[in-house]
């Protein structure tokens, strides 16, 4: 990795920091680095929007919970699910509905990287991979 490559990624860590409030990312901080990027146009600015975009990008899946469904799900089940993860991560999480028809039957949670699954599909591949 070059030199420069480096300060450009340093730079956007910087931006991203700047961006957090309260250890989650704020819409009015977000326009205020991009501003800041428009008038200052530093060195390689494509490369530190493009990472700074990736961790703005990270940080907010780690806040949601995404959750696919194939049939209803109710405010009250988001509610919880949003509770659940809250206590998990010890971060706040909110939850939003995804639907997904493909699921047949049951829910699939998102967290950032982390997935729990409780669908139908779920089940059968599972049920098929140990036959």
């Amino acid at each position: 990795m070059s030199a420069q490559s480096k300060k450009a990624q340093q730079l956007a860590r910087q931006l991203f920091k700047t961006s957090l409030v309260d250890g989650a990312v704020s819409a009015e901080r977000v326009a205020g680095v991009l501003e800041y990027i428009e008038k200052h146009q530093p060195a390689h600015a494509m490369q530190v929007l493009k990472t700074y975009q990736r961790l703005v990008a990270q940080e907010v899946a780690r806040s949601q919970a995404v959750v696919e469904h194939a049939g209803q799900v109710s405010a009250a089940i988001l509610q919880s699910i949003a509770e659940a993860m809250t206590r998990r991560y010890q971060r706040p999480v909110s939850a939003v509905a995804k639907p997904n028809p493909s699921l047949l039957a049951g829910l699939r949670v998102r967290v950032g990287d982390d997935v729990f699954e409780n669908s139908v599909a779920g089940q059968l591949a599972t049920l098929a991979a140990h036959v």
